[in-house]
């Protein structure tokens, strides 16, 4: 590596060379001063009369000299010898010699600035260059083309800023000689004026730098056109109704669908709602509501010690249920101006959805179909009694030997829910730890908290198949290069869940989908169809309740206005909670991804042991973890697991929305003796890290004195 360090080091040490000895050549020459209006001016029949006589070795020389000037970026030498080219040559051979001469010189530029300073500025500004090289991918022909055809950017300073970025050369190359035809003609056919033009000055007017500036309209012009032909050809097959009987139809009645919804009708605009099932989706029914009524009673009875009776416990959930149902049902959507519809929708075209035989019409749709658990595809399933968070809660006894596949925040969750209510749980994941989206720290405290209550794991452990042997269920699997036998009474499947896209017409329609099978939507929550909108589960990428609500406000504020201002998601302060014992909170990005983002950061941990409150409560397990921007109190992220870790990790939820920073934390008085005093001191571990060591050492020597 040091070799290849070093071998690389003396490439761009002789490359730095060969421009030195080129521009040492060309001020030997005295180019810098002959490259100017008027010694070319002077020297203009003696050009052209040199032109006439060896055509060849002129236009070799003229190309050669034009190559140098662009590659080694002098100011105004390209300017001039274009105009100069027209004098000397005509339209024609100058503009043929000019177009690729310039596209030549362009590219030596861009191919010197790659290799001297692309490195040092990847290394330097890695998460602006990570950005830089997605964006440059997927627009970089528009952007290149821009700059060319626009005469306000340097022409040297674009091929510099192009070479920093990973455009291909041949792409650089061709992209810049289309962009410069324009500007080479006008200043080609102005240098067929040349003789007249009495200074500098005159050479570029204002209306000429207008006419240029105009053309780098063109490609963002044709980009428009293009997206229009996209939608038109999009939109060809289906007939638009002359009136709509509705604004927007929305499908699905979960979290996504009942804010949109909501949202819709609150600004006047005539919505239906449809849902096949019950109003109030998963996480009334199957999801947040049932599991954390289950993890409530679950803690209250390890706890306190109390004799469990499953049936209770599940009267309990349905009573949790069917307190909050009412905030989600047709009866009080209905009341607010929602057309609440219930049946099986089906799309027939981006303006046309038919639920119980009806046909209805919008001007905009909305899908909100949410996502079901995926079920894994091994062998044997259909043998043995499954569950997944849908079936879950149709239990009418406590399982008494549990298994879950899969160890992410419904399976961790469930896991110790059942345990303490005294199921023999079993937890089985493929990877290396619980919670394999947290960091490995974060995971490591629930890890151990579920070994000291007993619940027993397996991880790196890999499913195989099931068995039923003598009316008994196994699971086959290997663990660590070992085939283990894992007995259940029932097994939880908490393997991921899968987007609803299927069945409801959006196969025929022709809606795109990601890889992972959400629907594939831009910043705005659009899909590929514009007037179509997707929000929650169904379109991903974060399946949680509260992100659905989220994208579901931009989905229905951008279907309404959106030709007028459309509004994008910011994604910086997502967080999510698990709510296990101790709780596992997390906000923006941790470890993992900083790490696959290749950015600098620093961590800062406090943990509950030292904090007072938690001391006085005996909830001293976990800490208070942030990741700061290195060398600067910006907070990219925080992980928090510990007791109520889900409302402590609001603060930095805030933080990072309103870009404050540790210092502003530090600086925000916090209540004694309260658990939220640890995001405090979290910051206060940060200044202290962050000490002027020199400044105090200088005040410690000058208190000193004061002493004396």
């Amino acid at each position: 590596m040091g070799t290849l360090t070093s071998l690389v080091m003396m490439k761009k040490v002789l490359v730095l060379a060969i421009i030195i000895f080129l521009l040492f050549v060309s001020w030997q020459l005295d180019l810098f001063s002959r490259l100017d209006f008027y010694y070319l001016k002077a020297h203009l029949s003696e050009l052209q009369n040199l032109y006439e006589e060896f055509p060849e070795k002129f236009i070799l020389l003229y190309f050669c000299l034009y190559v140098l000037v662009t590659s080694l970026s002098l100011p105004g030498g390209a300017t001039l010898l274009t105009l100069l080219g027209g004098a000397v040559m005509g339209f024609f051979p100058a503009f043929i010699v000019v177009a690729f001469a310039s596209s030549a010189g362009a590219t030596l530029a861009f191919w010197g600035s790659r290799f001297l300073f692309k490195d040092f500025v990847e290394k330097k500004f890695k998460p602006q260059a990570k950005t830089a090289r997605e964006e440059v991918a997927k627009n970089g022909i528009y952007y290149l083309l821009t700059l060319r055809l626009v005469p306000i950017f340097p022409f040297f300073l674009v091929n510099i800023v192009m070479g920093l970025t990973s455009m291909r050369a041949i792409v650089f190359f061709l992209v810049s000689m289309v962009g410069m035809l324009p500007g080479v003609a006008i200043f080609v056919l102005t240098g067929k004026t040349f003789s007249q033009i009495e200074s500098p000055k005159d050479i570029v007017s204002f209306k000429l730098l207008l006419l240029l500036s105009l053309t780098g309209l063109l490609p963002l012009l044709l980009k428009f056109i293009l997206e229009q032909w996209r939608v038109r050809k999009l939109y060809r097959r289906f007939k638009k109704p002359k009136r709509f009987d509705y604004n927007t139809i929305v499908i699905g009645a979960g979290s996504g669908g009942l804010v949109s919804a909501l949202i819709t009708t609150s600004l006047k605009a005539k919505v239906a709602l449809i849902e096949k099932n019950k109003m109030g989706g998963d996480c009334l029914y199957t999801g947040c509501v049932p599991s954390k009524s289950l993890i409530n009673v679950a803690r209250e009875i390890h706890l306190t010690k109390k004799d469990v009776d499953f049936s209770l416990v599940m009267n309990e959930i349905k009573q949790a249920q069917a307190a909050i149902a009412p905030h989600d049902s047709n009866a009080r959507y209905a009341s607010l101006g929602v057309d609440c519809l219930e049946g099986d929708a089906k799309i027939l075209s981006p303006f046309e959805v038919q639920v119980n035989g009806k046909k209805i019409t919008a001007r905009n749709l909305i899908i909100a179909t949410g996502a079901r658990p995926r079920l894994p595809s091994l062998p044997g399933l259909k043998e043995i009694p499954y569950l997944t968070s849908e079936t879950l809660w149709s239990l009418s006894r406590l399982p008494e030997k549990l298994l879950i596949l899969g160890a992410g925040p419904i399976g961790c969750e469930m896991a110790q829910a059942f345990h303490r209510l005294g199921s023999k749980v079993v937890l089985v994941e493929g990877g290396k730890g619980v919670l394999p989206k947290e960091d490995a720290d974060v995971a490591d405290v629930l890890e151990k908290k579920f070994r000291s209550e007993g619940i027993q794991l397996f991880l790196y452990t890999v499913a195989k198949e099931f068995v039923v042997n003598d009316g008994r269920y196994f699971l086959k699997a290997e663990t660590l290069g070992n085939d283990v036998l894992i007995e259940f009474d029932y097994v939880l499947l908490a393997t991921g869940r899968i987007a609803n896209v299927k069945g409801f017409g959006l196969e025929e329609l022709g809606l795109e989908l990601n890889s992972n099978e959400t629907v594939k939507t831009n910043g705005q929550m659009q899909t590929n169809f514009p007037n179509i909108y997707a929000c929650g589960d169904v379109a991903g990428p974060y399946q949680l309740t509260h992100m659905a609500g989220y994208q579901a406000w931009f989905a229905a504020v951008n279907s309404l206005f959106g030709f007028v201002k459309k509004f994008s998601v910011d994604y910086r302060s997502v967080s999510w909670c698990t709510f296990t014992d101790p709780e596992v909170a997390t906000v923006g990005m941790n470890e993992k991804l900083l790490r696959e983002k290749e950015m600098d950061y620093e961590v800062t941990h406090f943990p509950f042991a030292e904090l007072d409150r938690a001391l006085i409560d005996g909830k001293t397990e976990g800490f208070v973890k942030v990741l700061t921007k290195k060398g600067s109190d910006k907070i990219l992220g925080a992980s928090i697991v510990g007791h109520e870790a889900g409302l402590l990790i609001l603060e930095f939820v805030t933080a990072i929305k309103y870009n404050k920073g540790m210092k502003d934390i530090l600086s925000t008085i916090h209540p004694y003796p309260t658990f939220g005093e640890a995001n405090k001191y979290a910051a206060g571990v940060w200044q202290k890290n962050h000490a002027p060591h020199f400044i105090l050492t200088l005040l410690e020597k000058f208190f000193r004195r004061l002493r004396r």
